[in-house]
């Protein structure tokens, strides 16, 4: 026979507490004594009792789900960004739901803004359009941001961190600098482009000779052979390439003709995915701190869910990486040196 599943009218018998006072400790803890408080979790601890959260969503018109809606999916970037969402979500009883927005579209990924079908949502495409998510959900804007939307945006500095990414260059001896920009239009493209142009700028140096790219490994490849394409005199001897994987393929595509990193061409990525630490050679890059996004993200939905007021844009630092993909030009002598380890912005 069965054991029937404890109820909380059985915590509450056994705490000497009514059940509304077990309700409150379940729900909002700190309007109750720390005695009582101990007394209802002990006789939750001793009686095995575990919160319908599908009851109580029901009582509260509630979904108990986030979604988060991700482009590309296949980008190794967004895995610790999710990761940090989904610990801080469960914490709280809440599913976190996850779409690919460059998989879906229209009406399919937009009805996710609907309050029967999430509590609320994390938006990290920058390209939704902005009517369509305003809705009746909480959203919060995380990495990317949309114009015309008024939330919470939880990102970083993108501008500052490629000033430093280039200056790093810079300080090594490199004067031809290119850069390899994300996908025309994007916010974090732009941002990046905007830093690399400010810190040649400041050195009194060219403008960068541009490669275009869509933050892809693939493209990475092909801005590589652009770069292999041009004579040896004109090639830019350092890359600063808008994401790490795209500073994968660049690399592969450079050591599969023969030449060499940092010896022929050093480069910089952005972002610090798990891989590049691994690769040879290993590569230097601007470390997001991306499961901090997600916890950040996630935190700030909860509390507007529970009806506290947005806050405005929580930035969060960044550091420059030095490995050993960068070095001083084999025909230019470096200007000065250059610090080793993280340096946060």
């Amino acid at each position: 026979m069965q054991h029937q599943r404890p109820k909380i009218v059985d915590v509450a018998r056994l705490a000497g507490v009514s059940t509304a006072t077990v309700s409150r400790v379940l729900s909002n803890p700190d309007v109750v004594s720390a005695e009582t408080r101990r007394s209802v979790e002990e006789a939750i601890r001793q009686t095995g009792y575990r919160l319908n959260h599908a009851a109580r969503n029901l009582r509260h018109r509630r979904t108990g789900g986030v979604v988060a809606l991700v482009p590309n999916l296949s980008n190794p970037f967004f895995s610790q960004i999710l990761a940090g969402m989904a610990a801080v979500l469960a914490g709280a009883g809440y599913n976190l739901l996850i779409a690919d927005s460059c998989v879906m579209g229209g009406e399919a990924l937009l009805a996710y803004a609907e309050p029967s079908r999430a509590d609320g949502l994390i938006v990290l495409d920058g390209s939704l359009p902005a009517e369509g998510l305003k809705r009746r959900v909480p959203v919060v804007l995380a990495c990317e941001w949309i114009p015309g939307i008024q939330a919470p945006r939880v990102k970083i500095d993108n501008r500052a961190a490629a000033r430093v990414a280039v200056e790093h260059l810079i300080g090594l001896g490199h004067r031809r600098i290119g850069h390899v920009a994300g996908p025309p239009g994007n916010v974090l493209s732009e941002a990046r482009l905007a830093g690399t142009e400010q810190a040649l700028a400041a050195r009194g140096l060219p403008a960068p000779q541009v490669f275009s790219g869509d933050f892809s490994l693939d493209s990475g490849r092909l801005a590589g052979e652009t770069w292999l394409a041009l004579p040896a005199e004109q090639r830019p001897t350092a890359v600063f390439l808008a994401s790490d994987a795209m500073a994968c393929g660049f690399i592969g595509e450079v050591q599969h003709r023969g030449l060499a990193v940092p010896r022929d061409v050093s480069v910089m990525g952005f972002d610090d995915i798990e891989l590049v630490s691994h690769m040879t050679p290993a590569l230097s890059t601007i470390r997001q701190p991306r499961e901090a996004i997600g916890r950040r993200a996630a935190e700030c939905l909860l509390a507007m869910i529970g009806g506290e007021a947005p806050e405005g844009d929580i930035v969060l630092p960044t550091e420059l990486v030095l490995r050993a993909s960068t070095a001083p030009p084999v025909t230019t002598p470096a200007i000065k040196s250059h610090e080793a380890g993280p340096a946060r912005l």
